[in-house]
């Protein structure tokens, strides 16, 4: 039986009262909140600051791709905020990634390489001229990313037990794009249930819209930890 993942909530919105309002009805049921770059472009740090005083953690997904020199000083400038997990990008190469484990490396936020998100289709990467499937490219770029010292991936929870397998169960795994059977997919072009995450050994779930959208946001959010 795998460790019961943890379960993490996007606060995808755009102003600090909506995210106060999600985090004040659901915590403690969640203490786990992703700040993503909608969140943090619309209120900055003050909203990180609003949620490490609840007492929870903070999950701040910016997805750092860029030229070595500016990953690592961006990386170096997020790692003050104390969070517990922070995502760059794996296609930034491992120059990059290697950089950036160094800079990080006596802090206590765990870096997470992004693999390749959930909105992606396999047609895609033949557009691309890459010749390896979706789930071949994925499980490169986490092997990468372990090879230059990152903490964990984000995946698709399809692509996870092939990683868990090849890199071990110390390995940190996030995946978004988790949905209760039934409910939409949206813009993920690769989804799965809970129960699926579980099985493919991820850590981590991330869950947003079905939780955001629903009519009573606490009572969804604690069915889906029942299912864990």
């Amino acid at each position: 039986m795998n460790q019961k993942p943890e379960l993490i909530l996007a606060l995808d919105v755009d102003n600090f009262s909506k995210a106060k309002y999600f985090v004040d009805k659901i915590y403690p049921e969640i203490n786990f909140f992703k700040v993503g770059l909608q969140l943090f472009t619309a209120c900055g740090p003050k909203v990180i600051e609003f949620i490490q005083k609840k007492g929870a953690q903070v999950f701040l997904d910016l997805k750092f791709n860029d030229i070595p020199n500016t990953m690592v000083n961006a990386t170096k400038e997020a790692i003050k905020y104390k969070v517990s997990l922070l995502t760059v990008h794996t296609l930034s190469g491992p120059t990059a990634l290697k950089e950036i484990s160094r800079a990080s490396s006596k802090s206590k936020t765990k870096i997470l390489g992004v693999t390749l998100l959930t909105s992606i289709c396999p047609h895609f990467l033949k557009d691309l001229g890459i010749k390896r499937t979706l789930s071949q490219e994925v499980l490169y770029l986490a092997r990468m990313a372990k090879r230059c010292g990152l903490d964990g991936v984000v995946c698709a929870a399809q692509e996870a037990q092939d990683i868990r397998r090849h890199l071990g169960k110390n390995f940190l795994i996030v995946s978004p794009g988790i949905r209760p059977k039934g409910f939409f997919s949206d813009d993920h072009s690769r989804t799965a249930t809970i129960e699926a995450a579980q099985t493919a050994g991820v850590n981590y779930i991330v869950i947003g819209r079905p939780i955001l959208k629903a009519k009573n946001p606490l009572m969804a959010a604690r069915k889906m930890r029942k299912n864990l």
